[in-house]
């Protein structure tokens, strides 16, 4: 006859079991549609998508305007999005990295299968891809969450 484990020795095995299951359930990621709160409002994010990023600079834009009319500053936290409005707000994230950077979209591009979005080169720095030229990110788009009061 075999011996048996001892009934605490079981508990204790399933219990480390079950705690181990349910931190991988963890519900609080970042695109759990939690608020971010950008200069004191709160914003939620509506879409992720995955892909590349690259950047992008006054000499490499050809010119110091973007499509939206705005001045290109290479230090901005601005990007290109082909379809995105103009106005909307990113976050996007390295995921080689884990850095991150607010951005808010004021350029059309890029134009090369497989990316994203382009970022200003100051941004690139920022999120630690600028000598490498394209990193993979996550961008998520954000949505201003309506006040209560309006």
């Amino acid at each position: 006859m075999r011996p048996s484990t001892p009934p605490s020795f079981t508990s204790l095995s399933i219990g480390i079991a079950f705690l181990l299951l349910l931190a991988g359930c963890n519900t609080n990621r970042p695109d759990d549609h939690s608020k971010i709160m950008i200069q004191g409002r709160p914003y939620r994010v509506v879409s992720t998508q995955e892909g590349e990023a690259s950047w992008y600079s006054v000499k490499t834009n050809r010119g110091t305007h973007t499509a939206s009319g705005q001045r290109l500053d290479n230090h901005s936290s601005t990007a290109a999005h082909r379809r995105l409005p103009f106005g909307t707000k990113v976050r996007v994230t390295n995921q080689l990295n884990g850095l991150s950077e607010i951005l808010t979209i004021n350029n059309r591009g890029p134009y090369i299968r497989g990316r994203i979005i382009d970022v200003t080169v100051g941004t690139a720095a920022r999120l630690g891809f600028q000598a490498r030229g394209v990193a993979p990110v996550r961008m998520e788009v954000l949505e201003r969450v309506a006040d209560a009061g309006s």
